[in-house]
């Protein structure tokens, strides 16, 4: 495991710190994403988190092609190629030198370990923005369970200041880990993905019984403490977002009584592709746009007609529609363009 120990104090990996985000519970909050998962989501929009190690990136628009870095490089893990830098992942230790010697900031290292008080004291300066907005900080991912220790010690600090706290969870851990996070939670941002077991394990690696375990046992906790549940469905094409598969999610939400102030479904964006580039991955969802809205519409009434309090769904995400009305606000396309590309004229 990422945690360790210095000098009597825990500490933990983590990604990068987001200020001022509104997607990761109420009001205006700060997100720290850990480093590390469980799952390999196919479709992963932060694919620099599902590793638990520090990772090396390098930025094309940044680089000005001096070479420094593979001359910096005593491991052979660098190379150029018509003014590419090629990163060997096999011989990178991650030690950093290069970022350091980089005159241009065309490379960074993905993965930081950072110690609770040191954290704590860096979103306090938050702290206005929460107080003002009802906000607060919300520890994502990759996954914050397999950061257990850390996370709890953390997500008491901030309670002793007052500070409001969620995780977000893609549910795969053990559930121990979960039962030490949840008294000092007061909201879990739970992804249910695919009902399927047999599909759950295609698009993301592992199956998905002990995610459906874990959800029941925070739901039960949820239920009798001062604790909020919010569940989400990332809808993907070709993947997730299909009729039984909603239709089934919230049967399962139904059935099982699962005690959920809100399930959204977050519809689909492309917007992640430059971080596959990044890392020198392929990305197959690269080729894939947004929704209709009214298909989002449609998953929308699919879930609120699937036996779950149809008062708790809601959708999230930009639509063809919220695409095309932007661009109409910019360049004023003729009402003819915008029937044609949202489907109205089919």
């Amino acid at each position: 495991m990422v945690e360790s120990k210095t000098s009597n104090k825990i500490s933990g990996k983590i990604l990068e710190i987001q200020r001022m985000s509104t997607e990761d519970g109420p009001g205006i909050r700060t997100s720290i994403f850990m480093k590390g998962c469980g799952l390999s989501c196919t479709w992963c929009h932060n694919p620099e988190s599902i590793s638990f190690k520090s990772e090396l990136q390098w930025m094309k628009t940044n680089c000005i092609s001096c070479n420094i870095c593979i001359d910096t490089c005593t491991h052979n893990a660098l190379s150029s190629i018509e003014n590419e830098i090629i990163i060997d992942r096999n011989n990178c230790i991650a030690c950093g030198e290069c970022v350091e010697e980089c005159p241009s900031a065309a490379l960074e290292m993905l993965g930081q370990d950072v110690e609770v008080e040191e954290l704590v004291q860096e979103v306090l300066k938050d702290r206005t923005y929460f107080e003002k907005s009802n906000g607060g900080v919300t520890v994502s991912g990759g996954e914050p369970a397999l950061q257990a220790n850390f996370v709890v010690e953390f997500l008491k600090r901030l309670k002793q200041e007052g500070i409001h706290t969620a995780i977000d969870t893609c549910g795969f851990s053990s559930k121990e880990s979960y039962k030490k996070i949840m008294p000092y939670a007061d909201l879990v941002l739970f992804d249910i993905k695919e009902i399927n077991s047999k599909k759950h394990k295609e698009f993301t690696g592992k199956a998905n019984e002990k995610i459906f375990d874990n959800l029941k046992c925070i739901s039960d906790y949820a239920e009798n403490n001062k604790m909020e549940l919010w569940i989400r469905t990332p809808l993907i094409p070709e993947a997730t977002a299909t009729n039984v598969n909603i239709v089934g999610i919230g049967n399962f939400i139904a059935k099982n009584k699962i005690h959920a102030a809100k399930w959204e479904l977050c519809s689909f964006n492309n917007l992640c592709n430059d971080k596959y580039e990044r890392l020198g991955k392929k990305w197959d969802f690269k080729k894939y746009g947004l929704f209709e809205s009214e298909a989002l519409e449609h998953y929308t009434k699919l879930a609120k007609d699937s036996g779950v309090n149809p008062d708790i769904i809601i959708s999230s995400g930009s639509t063809k529609v919220d695409e095309i009305q932007e661009v109409n606000k910019n360049n004023e396309p003729k009402p003819v363009d915008y029937c044609k590309i949202t489907g109205l004229l089919d």
